[in-house]
């Protein structure tokens, strides 16, 4: 996002041209087993209660993954919500393996590609993905052959959409010449922008953009410049009577149109927090002040 070209803010995109989603949903991956997101999560109840409350909230866009629990978390959503809102788009991703907390190996081979598939179909209790993700390119394994397997799947009615997680822009553009990828799952924050160059190629062709570590920051960091009283991101909160993290929502949403922010908690009040950043509108002045505020930080 270049600073003479900030977009007006939109509260909905259409993925793939055609879902509807609200820009601000919500990523399930904290509703799973403590440490390393593995097992179930620890009060179930509470948790189906967060994700109704997010439903009821206007949230049409959950993310969630094969790999947290392994599984539980999608399981936990279908106990949820199931049947499903009509408008409810569930974005989930596979093509990995997660024997123990915390280690999370690769794996796009097309055979482990369709077992997943399959059992995310089962877990979730549909017949088909609104949004199969590959959650990360496997480099055991030809990258095009993992792409293939997911065009394969499509055709066959099992994925109606098709994204890509922690990709390079030159694996995006790869993928583009196999099969439509209608979204792309990669870290992007105030202080790490890394990324800033896939994002405006997917704001250019079309394709949902969707920050994971959004919030994992370094901004909002209890004692850094951004934190205090003194800082940008703090100022501009006070003069809107929100939290420093809700600016920090509102200035991703600003970012472009094709952000897809997915926020996670296990606390309602937390959640409730998030989603009122939607209504958020800062001035081009502001959005500026804490793009360039949050350059001067380092990212470790």
């Amino acid at each position: 996002m270049t600073s003479h070209s900030i977009p007006s803010l939109s509260t909905t995109f259409k993925i793939g041209g055609e879902l509807s989603v609200y820009r601000l949903g919500y990523g399930a991956m904290r509703l799973t087993g403590q440490p390393g997101n593995f097992g179930p999560y620890a009060d179930w109840e509470e948790g189906k209660a967060l994700l109704r409350r997010a439903v009821e909230l206007g949230v049409n866009f959950i993310d969630t993954a094969e790999a947290y629990g392994p599984g539980e978390n999608e399981a936990i959503i279908a106990d949820a919500l199931y049947p499903y809102p009509l408008d409810l788009v569930i974005a989930t991703k596979g093509g990995v393996y997660k024997p123990a907390p915390n280690n999370i190996q690769a794996d796009g081979r097309p055979e482990s590609l369709r077992r997943g598939v399959e059992r995310s179909l089962q877990r979730l209790k549909r017949e088909q993905i609104d949004l199969y993700q590959l959650h990360r390119p496997d480099p055991k394994v030809p990258f095009s052959e993992s792409v293939q397997t997911l065009a394969a799947l499509q055709k066959e009615g099992k994925i109606r959409y098709i994204g890509l997680s922690n990709v390079s822009l030159e694996q995006l553009q790869e993928a583009q010449t196999i099969t439509p990828i209608v979204s792309v799952q990669n870290r992007f924050s105030l202080s790490d922008r890394t990324h800033e160059n896939i994002l405006d190629y997917c704001t250019e062709q079309g394709i949902a953009f969707i920050p994971h570590g959004s919030l994992g920051a370094h901004p909002l960091k209890q004692g850094t410049p951004l934190s205090t009283t003194q800082g940008i991101l703090a100022k501009i909160a006070q003069h809107h009577n929100a939290s420093t993290t809700q600016i920090a929502l509102a200035w991703l949403l600003h970012c472009a149109p094709n952000i897809l922010l997915i926020p996670g908690t296990t606390t309602i009040s937390h959640l409730e927090e998030n989603m009122s950043a939607g209504s958020l509108e800062l001035s081009q002045q502001e959005i500026i002040q804490i793009g360039q505020d949050s350059t001067k930080m380092s990212v470790t």
